[in-house]
Formats: structure tokens, sequence, C-alpha cells
């Protein structure tokens, strides 16, 4: 039997991380056409609203039915706003392992919410899921998502020698592949008590049912 994450809702002093619903599609789009993100992810360039519509009603349901992965919106709680995106990817039942990634708008960097949003995923992942390992793969030059792994208590383990592509933007505006390695990164329950005690201290779990 597939093992799948639940309809979860995170909330934390400032945000509240939930499941993708269609009124995210407009911010949704906006964001992930960031030069940024088009940079350091694979998303398709532009990225449409359609491409949002498919991400929220049809990938992210299926990864997360499917046991492998778990897509969640991150709102600022007092304005609703989306902030950006965690991801679980590549999710292993049997070790109780998965990949976490994160993604944060343009106009909310700087605030550590992705650190924020990260930590309290580890920690539902550690506490409610038994989780015993998240991993962070971060690209050799992408300083800012290796910030946000060293504040929440990762390890790194090592490099992936020429295993990411990332993309560079022309003056013409076409996008062209490069290679680079990726630095792989390892949380672990016991990593937990290194993390920032500002940001260890979430406002708890509830389902998504129960949230909205």
């Amino acid at each position: 039997m597939t093992s799948t994450f639940p309809n979860i809702s995170i909330s934390t002093e400032r945000l509240v991380l939930r499941p993708l619903d269609e009124d995210d599609v407009p911010a949704l789009a906006e964001m992930m056409n960031d030069e940024h993100i088009g940079a350091w992810t694979d998303v398709p360039q532009p990225f449409t609203e359609g491409d949002a519509r498919h991400w929220i009603t049809e990938y992210a349901p299926t990864e997360r039915t499917a046991g492998r992965g778990l897509d969640l919106a991150v709102t600022e709680f007092l304005t609703q706003r989306l902030v950006g995106i965690v991801q679980l990817g590549r999710t292993n039942w049997h070790i109780r392992s998965t990949e976490l990634s994160y993604i944060v708008a343009p106009w909310a960097r700087g605030e550590g919410y992705a650190s924020e949003a990260a930590l309290a995923t580890a920690q539902w992942l550690f506490g409610d899921q038994k989780f015993e390992r998240i991993e962070i793969r971060t690209a050799a030059d992408n300083t800012a998502s290796q910030q946000v792994a060293q504040k929440i208590g990762c390890i790194s383990e090592g490099v992936l020698r020429n295993a990411c592509i990332v993309h560079v933007r022309a003056e013409d505006g076409t996008w062209t592949d490069l290679r680079t390695d990726f630095i792989v990164w390892s949380l672990l329950p016991e990593d937990l008590e290194g993390a920032d005690g500002q940001l260890a201290d979430t406002g708890g779990f509830t389902s998504y049912a129960d949230w909205n």
C-alpha cells in the first residue's frame, strides 16, 4: 500500500503553509516568472496562468496521492498573500526520507520566510510523520538557498559533480542551459537542536479540513 502525505496546514508565528488552491493561480504565475526562479529551477519560462492551474489542479494532487511528495503554498498569516512554495519530492516511505525545496516570491525575500517555512515543515515531518532524513540539494552558486539550509541546521554532505542544470538568460530574452554541481545537505531529527530558537517556535499542525 502506498503511503501518502495528508492534506495538512502548518502554522508559524508569521506564516500558514497549506495546500495550493485555484485562488493561488495569479500569484503563482506572477511569482514563477521571476528571473531568479527561472535561473535556479526547471519551471517553464514564461510561466502562464495555465501552467499554474495545471500545477495546482493536476500535478500537485497527483504527486501527493502517488506518495511521491507534497506541495504547500506558503502564505502570510495576516494578509494570506502567497509568499512562496515548499515542495517535498523523491519521497522514500521505507526509509522515511524526502527531498525538500523552497521558492520565495521576489517581494518576500530577505524576511527569513524560506527558513521559517522550511523549518516548520521539517518539524512536522520529524514529529508528526516520523521521518528520519530530509535532503536539500542546492546549485553550487545558489548562495541564498545554501544559507537557508545552513540556518535550519542542515549538514553539508558533499558535492554531486555536474549533476545540476541552471539557466542563464541572454539579452534577447532566451534561456540557455548551464551545467553545474549540486551541493547535498541533510537534516536529521537531532540536527534541529542546532536550529535558530526563534525559528523553532511553530504554531502547530492541523488537518486542512479543520483549518479551512
